[in-house]
This record gives structure tokens, sequence and C-alpha cells, in this order.
């Protein structure tokens, strides 16, 4: 269940790469109404992918799937 947990997170970070990326490309194109709008697409659906990303991390380790840990001296 751990390994499904760190695939899916995983899966939400490549997204929001892409979605970065493409918000980018269209930024760069040039100064098209259509690209604009392409952008502010690409750009919402990073942020709703971010806070699904926050969201199921919470949700995990609030149900013992994940536990965090400090950094501990040496």
């Amino acid at each position: 269940m751990q390994s499904l947990v760190h695939l899916v997170v995983l899966l939400i970070l490549l997204g929001i790469l892409i979605s970065l990326g493409s918000a980018l490309y269209h930024l760069t194109r040039g100064p098209s109404d259509a690209d604009s709008s392409k952008m502010v697409r690409a750009l919402a659906i990073r942020v709703g992918l971010s806070l699904a990303l926050f969201f199921l991390l919470m949700l995990a380790w609030y149900a013992g799937l994940i536990q965090p840990h400090g950094l501990q001296p040496r």
C-alpha cells in the first residue's frame, strides 16, 4: 500500500511538471488570446494538482500510510 502512495505522488508530481511545461510553452509562443487562455488553464490545472497532492499527503499521513521523519543530527 505504501508503494501505491509513492506511485500516486510521483504521478501527480509528473502531472504538475507537464502542466508547468505546457504553460511555459504557451507563454513563449506570443501574445495570442488562444495561447493566453491555454496558459491560464494549464496553470489552473497545476494549482489543482498541487492541492490534490497536499490533501493526498495529509490523508495518507492521517491514515498511517506514511510517516514523517525529522533530520537526525549525527
